[in-house]
């Protein structure tokens, strides 16, 4: 809480219209993240249906590219901030008293589509970049013209006042880590650690387990160059059909 107050993120006030509590939250890396309640304001809110881009398309755009660099916003929505007739509607109880945001919150409605919706405005025009709401990628097709490109990208950021996180940049590599995928100039890999359950999975041995795995792979639609072909699972799961594992599954790896 110290440390939101002195990045005046958070104020005091007496009498609040809505009030939250809050959610401490520990994170992958340790560190002790914050969020509020916000279900009973987001309920009284309207949807903001401003288009978030589709992860396939961004994938497949980052490929082709002789340097990549990869950015990411520092403390994502809150760089944004909060109109001042509308702060006192953030208001949280703590420890310590009441307070209210006066930046864009975790938690609340909306903040991704704003949020997206001021990146695709700040870079529009930009066709070397790929913005995917505090994900950013600088892409370009000669690696000796990156260095411009990315001079153009910090002039629009620091204009905006928009901060990255240095602990999750790398610049002017050939190949990075996109959405759990690693891209490469070549094309696109799944990393290991999501398909590791998949590579240890033990063989099939009946109709019954093929039916659940064609399920699980159906429900979660995690990477879609590999449902598509799950049409031979579900041939093969069909009543009247012939049980072959063996062949069919080698078509699908």
């Amino acid at each position: 809480m110290d440390k939101l107050i002195k990045a005046n993120f958070i104020r005091e006030v007496q009498y609040a219209t809505w009030l939250g509590n809050i959610i401490p939250i520990r994170k992958k890396n340790s560190q002790l993240y914050i969020c509020v309640d916000f279900r009973d304001l987001n309920n009284a809110c309207p949807k903001d249906d401003f288009p978030l881009l589709i992860t396939e398309l961004l994938m497949d755009a980052t490929t082709g590219f002789e340097a990549l660099s990869f950015m990411n916003g520092f403390s994502r929505y809150n760089q944004i901030k909060m109109d001042p007739k509308d702060e006192e509607l953030m208001a949280f109880r703590t420890p310590q008293g009441i307070d209210y945001y006066t930046v864009m919150p975790v938690g609340l409605k909306n903040v991704e589509a704003t949020y997206q919706r001021a990146m695709t405005i700040i870079f529009r025009g930009f066709l070397h970049n790929l913005v995917h709401i505090d994900d950013l990628v600088v892409k370009t097709k000669d690696k000796e013209n990156h260095p411009h490109d990315l001079i153009k990208v910090f002039e629009k950021l620091r204009q905006h006042q928009l901060k990255m996180n240095p602990l999750k940049c790398v610049f002017g590599v050939t190949s990075g880590k996109f959405f759990s995928f690693l891209v490469r100039k070549k094309g696109i890999e799944i990393g290991l650690g999501k398909v590791k359950s998949i590579i240890q999975m033990s063989p099939l041995r009946n109709l019954r387990e093929l039916r659940g795995l064609h399920r699980s792979l159906a429900y979660k639609v995690l990477y879609l160059k590999f449902v598509r072909k799950l049409s031979t699972f579900h041939k093969t799961s069909e009543k009247g059909h012939t049980l072959h594992l063996e062949s069919n599954l080698s078509k699908c790896s």
